[in-house]
């Protein structure tokens, strides 16, 4: 019975970087997938002792807590500007940031644009559920025209508020540059093209090709007020129509 339920016989074992504290992520929430495959890239490049993230405000402030890598705590929106601080004293880490969409798109606009202009040989990470999801479900730069959130109960009105913010466009615009790409973790395919992503982003700044950007279309049940499962419907329906998935640039092999 030993031998039928050892690690070597699972069909999936977690990421040796990933500890046993329980996060504190809804159910059905995307960020546990995305943790999951951020540790497996940073072991199977042999990159344990030489990773350092940036955590923000928002959803994601206590990834610190379930990846046993170094991390650094970001004011909201400033990721990016302590990131370039981090790989300019220590140019052999490997350093990220993990950012929702009100924390990237909105607080630190300013300095995700820049860092990305700059070349600054780091990776963001861009969780994008297009909504507050840890301050009540406001609407965020991301919400989709019609979208409810607290702040926008009968629906975000382009006249209104505006319109939806494709920061991951507007990013592959950016000279500094090298691989922007936008993926989603809701299907076993989706997972696997998410870690390739990943993984050539992490690689791209260890090389010193300039910035990447990928964004994750990602799901907030609890904001959407769905199940994970209608959640998950709802973001391949309407989600994808305003930020549809794929490379938006790679130079890379330049």
């Amino acid at each position: 019975m030993n031998d039928i339920i050892s690690p070597e016989n699972l069909v999936y074992s977690k990421p040796k970087l990933m500890n046993d504290t329980q996060m504190h992520y809804c159910a059905g929430c995307s960020h546990g997938v995305v943790h999951k495959l951020v540790a497996e890239v940073i072991e199977e490049m042999g990159m344990e002792n030489k990773t350092v993230g940036v955590c923000p405000v928002g959803c994601a402030v206590f990834a610190y807590r379930y990846l046993d890598i170094d991390w650094q705590e970001a004011p909201h929106g400033r990721a990016p500007a302590l990131a370039t601080a981090i790989k300019r004293l220590w140019p052999d880490r490997m350093v990220f940031t993990y950012q929702g969409d009100g924390d990237l798109a909105c607080i630190g606009t300013a300095e995700t644009i820049h860092a990305l202009n700059r070349g600054e040989n780091i990776v963001i990470i861009f969780i994008n559920n297009a909504i507050y999801g840890m301050t009540g479900g406001q609407m965020a730069p991301t919400t989709l025209i019609g979208q409810k959130t607290s702040t926008c109960p009968y629906g975000r009105d382009p006249e209104l508020h505006g319109y939806p913010l494709n920061m991951t466009e507007i990013a592959a615009t950016l000279r500094g540059t090298c691989y922007v790409s936008r993926q989603s973790v809701h299907t076993v395919g989706a997972i696997k093209q998410a870690k390739k992503a990943i993984r050539k982003a992490f690689e791209a700044s260890m090389a010193g090709k300039g910035s990447s950007l990928v964004e994750i279309v990602a799901t907030c049940n609890s904001g959407w007020k769905l199940t994970p499962v209608k959640a998950n419907e709802w973001m391949e329906e309407n989600m994808f129509k305003q930020y549809p998935k794929g490379d938006l640039k790679d130079t890379t092999n330049e």
